[in-house]
């Protein structure tokens, strides 16, 4: 097998007009894959940590000085001329006016918008549709709060912001269970763009036209193949889970728990620094788990985080 090379990508991100909105650079003649479009960055020098070979690339191919970044996703791919290990990085702040002095041209895209440029490189592809995911992932707590309560909270907080909800609650009747996801979708319908998972069961999901499916750690390592579900996601504890849930194709991950919760008392958790270490090379987004609260989110970001997922807090 050829040796791997090691890349820094960065994902620019800024705030547009109509949303978030990330930057896709095109490769200029004479360099492998002419005229594609990626994402910023290039390979890791000897003695460089991937952040110093972001920050080279950024200031050699854009001409500006990295301020801010988050670590993100890494993916492995070969191409017919190397095989490329990437790791990307969410980058919020940086000193400069950007040009393309490595490249052809850039473009700034709309996050869950059509890329206004192609082709683009066979890497980034799956990056695009990552990058779409909310950094807050909801999971309801009906079974404590009763069924009412809980769709007035999540009333209140779809109209905060909140974009993706998990119908948990497994504890409930199949009736109750059944009137709550009913409840969920019929609020989320009022907002482009929210998705609603439920957890585990996939009839409950199809009955109700839920977008997706989430995945219990032990249903995830009893299936062959992912479901037929738009959205799918994965609780997971464990590197072995964290791979299972990347060689099924799912959407997402969730990993803990990570601080001390009440549903799990005497539990210590796993800290930021495991969590770090497990979701370091996962392709998939991994979300924070386990006594999470929104105040915490640049904390997990900084640990390699997509985001946060909690029950109480949101």
């Amino acid at each position: 097998m050829s040796e791997v090379v090691e890349v820094a990508a960065a994902i620019l991100l800024r705030e547009g007009q109509e949303g978030t909105e990330f930057l896709l650079a095109q490769r200029p003649e004479g360099k492998p894959y002419s005229g594609y479009w990626e994402f910023p960055g290039g390979k890791v020098e000897p003695g460089e940590s991937l952040r110093e070979a972001l920050q080279r690339e950024l200031q050699e191919e854009l001409g500006i000085t990295l301020e801010r970044a988050w670590p993100w996703l890494s993916c492995q791919y070969t191409y017919p001329h190397a095989t490329v290990r990437l790791k990307f990085f969410r980058v919020v702040a940086w000193q400069g006016e950007i040009a393309p002095i490595e490249h052809s041209g850039f473009a700034w895209t709309r996050i869950g918008a059509v890329s206004p440029v192609a082709p683009l490189l066979p890497a980034n592809g799956p990056i695009l549709r990552a990058l779409d995911l909310p950094s807050l992932y909801a999971l309801t707590n009906a079974a404590a709060n009763g069924i009412d309560a809980e769709l007035a909270r999540l009333e209140s907080a779809l109209a905060g912001g909140l974009r993706m909800i998990q119908v948990r609650d497994k504890t409930l009747s199949p009736s109750e269970r059944l009137r709550l996801a009913r409840g969920v979708m019929a609020l989320t319908a009022g907002y482009p763009g929210a998705r609603v998972l439920v957890n585990d069961d996939e009839a409950l999901a199809r009955a109700v036209g839920a977008h997706g499916l989430h995945l219990s750690s032990s249903r995830l390592m009893a299936l062959a193949q992912r479901p037929s579900f738009e959205r799918i996601g994965a609780s997971c504890h464990t590197a072995e889970e964290l791979a299972r849930a990347a060689a099924l194709g799912l959407d997402f991950a969730l990993l803990g728990p990570l601080l001390p919760t009440k549903s799990h008392p005497g539990v210590i958790g796993m800290g930021w620094d495991e969590f770090a270490r497990l979701s370091e090379k996962s392709p998939l987004p991994v979300f924070s788990l386990g006594g999470m609260k929104p105040e915490l989110l640049e904390t997990a970001w900084a640990f390699g985080a997509h985001g946060i997922a909690l029950m109480r807090g949101w």
